[in-house]
């Protein structure tokens, strides 16, 4: 696509939303309370499963910033033997990086110096955002979640850097699985970005990985889903728009 058609994708999906000017959750909205209900009456066995990825400490391709573990307290040799001690640490950690797990709050993505809802860029300072933080989900999220299954769909172990899940994958997904994505679902897009990182190594992620395609965001909003989520970034790399290169640091 061009970047006229980007524009008109842009426009109308801000269109879709029905919370009007004053809305800050965003998509969350779609999660009602009937929907949680119906998602733990679908409950069977009762476990549960991590979505974490292991936190990196080591520079690779694709975590140039890696988190840093310190320990703050004396070392375990100087522990009083004849009293209490504690052990203490701290983590510094990039949290917006391509290796490590994290949900991006709707403060995090600013296109023509605006954020979601058309709320300026300005109202983020060096202290933090007083507008769309991550704090507004601090209760949790709570719902259906549905895990789209790309690469089993498609018969191969992984979706390759570069490559676009489409609505058609999507819609693929549902059909090999028998689920069908509804409103206020948690959706979650497996491309096997893990898979190949482990089965070949890390790579420079930030300037190749498999993601959505942007018109794909169409099936995201009429399915009027609460949360998306991937096993790697839901952006495709490099840009899908012709002649127009997003901005990617090593830490998007």
């Amino acid at each position: 696509m061009n970047a006229a058609d980007f524009e008109e994708l842009y426009q109308r999906l801000r269109q879709t939303d029905p919370w009007g000017p004053a809305a800050r959750h965003g998509a969350l909205n779609n999660i009602t309370s009937a929907h949680v209900l119906a998602a733990v009456n679908e409950v069977r066995l009762g476990r549960t499963a991590s979505l974490a990825s292991a936190v990196g400490s080591e520079v690779t391709p694709d975590n140039p910033d890696p988190c840093v573990h310190q320990m703050t307290s004396p070392s375990g040799d100087q522990a009083d033997r004849n009293g209490l001690s504690f052990a203490m640490d701290r983590l510094a950690m990039n949290v917006h990086g391509n290796a490590d797990s994290h949900i991006d709050a709707l403060c995090h993505v600013i296109y023509r110096a605006l954020l979601y809802n058309g709320v300026p860029a300005d109202s983020i300072t060096a202290s933090g955002p007083s507008e769309l933080s991550i704090d507004l989900a601090r209760d949790g999220i709570v719902g259906r979640g549905v895990l789209l299954d790309i690469p089993r769909a498609k018969g191969v172990s992984c979706v390759e850097p570069g490559d676009h899940v489409t609505i058609d994958d999507l819609v693929q997904a549902e059909e090999a699985q028998r689920v069908h994505v509804g409103e206020g679902d948690l959706l979650f897009v497996r491309v096997g970005h893990h898979q190949r990182r482990t089965a070949l190594g890390p790579w420079d992620s930030a300037s190749a990985r498999a993601g959505f395609h942007p018109v794909a965001l169409e099936f995201i909003a009429e399915r009027r889903v609460g949360a998306l989520g991937s096993d790697g970034n839901n952006d495709t790399a490099p840009s899908s728009v012709d002649g127009v290169e997003f901005p990617c640091t090593s830490s998007p």
